[in-house]
């Protein structure tokens, strides 16, 4: 499994997700140093639960960031995250 996949697939497990569009930018960042010291990737997030309805960005973004912790540790550097509910969506 890439790492695409297993993010996707621990996002899937976290939430109830409605779509999900996750990409990785990381070419976009060769060469960077933080990005070769972490060993991580920069991604871009797209992410629409209804787990989402009544809570904050802040909530949101911290809600994705815990599902993810173990990721951040190891293979994402940068994540840009847009966390809607469906109704935001439409």
């Amino acid at each position: 499994m890439n790492t695409i996949d297993k993010l996707k697939y621990t996002l899937h497990q976290s939430f109830k997700i409605h779509h999900l569009e996750l990409i990785d930018e990381s070419f976009k960042h060769a060469g960077h140093a933080e990005a070769k010291l972490s060993g991580g990737g920069h991604f871009q997030l797209l992410i629409v639960s209804s787990d989402f309805t009544g809570k904050t960005l802040v909530q949101r973004h911290r809600m994705v960031n815990d599902a993810l912790k173990e990721q951040f540790r190891s293979v994402i550097h940068a994540l840009s995250i847009r966390a809607l509910t469906p109704e935001e969506r439409q």
